[in-house]
């Protein structure tokens, strides 16, 4: 059986702010990004190397 109480998903308060902000370095600081990141610079200065010195 379903209560009015059950129903109410609303919240009594809002949620308390965080103390800090997670922003664009706290994006760029997971490991994950990091790794992808410097493959695709490796994989442009080699690019780069190749047109250079090569070419």
């Amino acid at each position: 059986m379903i209560t009015p109480e059950m129903l109410d998903t609303s919240r009594g308060e809002t949620p308390a702010p965080t103390k800090e902000p997670r922003g664009c370095l706290f994006a760029l600081s997971q490991p994950p990004l990091m790794i992808f990141l410097t493959v695709i610079g490796m994989l442009l200065l080699m690019a780069a190397v190749h047109d250079l010195f090569l070419l």
